[in-house]
């Protein structure tokens, strides 16, 4: 399970403050639940978010937007994130506010 622990402290730091997070070692790389929710993953250097399915039209228009593809078929409400959408203090808090609002609601 290969991911880029620099992206993991990041993330951490970033969900320092939220209450009930969890780390777990799943899909092929780290995963960090809210209140028992998969919220975002860590998976070589890419972002796995989960995000209210509604915004996905907007969601794919952000830089380093990548659909989720598992089996053939595109997963709603998962994206994955490369670095160009993340790198950026601005992008990464995007991605993480997003995550962390739709998690809010499940």
């Amino acid at each position: 399970m290969a991911y880029d622990e620099t992206l993991a402290k990041r993330v951490r730091a970033a969900l320092a403050p939220v209450k009930a997070v969890e780390e777990k070692k799943m899909f092929g790389g780290l995963a960090f639940m809210v209140r028992g929710k998969m919220c975002i993953n860590i998976s070589d250097d890419r972002l796995m978010c989960r995000f209210d399915p509604a915004l996905e039209k907007q969601i794919a228009a952000k830089t380093g937007y990548q659909p989720m593809i598992m089996r053939g078929r595109v997963l709603k409400g998962y994206c994955l994130v490369d670095a160009g959408g993340y790198q950026k203090q601005k992008g990464f808090d995007f991605w993480i506010k997003l995550v962390l609002d739709f998690n809010a609601r499940l």
